[in-house]
């Protein structure tokens, strides 16, 4: 893995509410990052635009903040996933949408439509804040597949540079492994015995891909292993939610196809209803 994952992060500037929090937390991004930061507005240049951006990144002017603005009129999906694979970024960051009367987020049409059709990291951000929120607890999905391990070095990674205290690897076990019936005492234990084992075989090639990854990323965090039953996605999700964890890391999905649109599958679950701020690694 690339011990320096992010070169260049990315965000859709819109002259909304929330401007401010939303600037303000990928400049401390990029800087913990060591990353440049490229603004992109859909719409046309103008000397009171440019002006309002200036006046917000002052205060990161003694940090030395690389920053660009690019301003280009056109379709929002269009401009941001053009922009964005032009000027090379690595990671892209969203801000969710809440719903009305209700403490919950989600992804909104563009948004969702932009996080679909991305080729980079996407960080999708639920509650922005002028002032930092620090990154207690970070929750990585631990599941068996090829991308995997590139999605849990990049959670030590984030960890280490957002300061963090605890990392959870969740494996995600479908509830089709268990294909034991319980009806009486003996099936019960042998349901038992069957998701120790499960458990157990988790826990282990979690544990091969955490010897892999540099001391210096592994040492000053707390590192939990947690074998959970259910749908993968959602159960992940509902974890990261009752744990109260501070960032969700997930792999990106392969290639969607019509089928995964009528049919969610991880990925889909958690833009749902965000249960915190998730990064999607690609």
């Amino acid at each position: 893995m690339s011990l320096k994952p992010f070169k260049t992060l990315g965000i859709g500037v819109a002259f909304s509410p929330n401007l401010k929090p939303n600037l303000y937390e990928a400049a401390r991004l990029s800087l913990y990052f060591d990353a440049k930061l490229v603004l992109i507005h859909v719409g046309e240049e103008s000397e009171d635009k440019i002006k309002t951006l200036k006046i917000i990144l002052n205060t990161f002017k003694k940090d030395q903040l690389n920053y660009e603005v690019i301003f280009k009129p056109g379709d929002p999906v269009d401009v941001i996933l053009s922009a964005s694979k032009e000027n090379n970024i690595d990671l892209l960051i969203i801000g969710a949408a809440k719903r009305e009367k209700l403490l919950t987020y989600y992804v909104g049409s563009i948004a969702r439509k932009i996080t679909r059709q991305a080729t980079c990291s996407l960080l999708l951000l639920i509650n922005p804040s002028v002032d930092r929120v620090s990154c207690k607890h970070i929750v990585v999905n631990g599941l068996k597949d090829p991308k995997t391990e590139r999605t849990i070095a990049t959670a030590f990674y984030v960890g280490l540079k957002l300061r963090s205290e605890k990392l959870t690897i969740v494996e995600e076990i479908k509830q089709n492994e268990i294909a034991v019936k319980v009806e009486d005492d003996k099936s019960l234990r042998k349901a038992t015995i069957l998701k120790e084992r499960l458990r157990n075989r988790e826990r282990s090639r979690v544990n091969h891909i955490i010897e892999n990854i540099p001391k210096e990323y592994t040492q000053n965090i707390a590192v939990k292993s947690q074998p959970i039953f259910g749908t993968q996605g959602y159960s992940i999700g509902h974890y990261a939610q009752i744990k109260r964890a501070d960032l969700l890391i997930m792999n990106a999905p392969s290639k969607m196809t019509f089928w995964d649109r009528l049919f969610p599958h991880d990925i889909e679950h958690i833009l749902t209803e965000l249960p915190t701020d998730v990064l999607i690694i690609q």
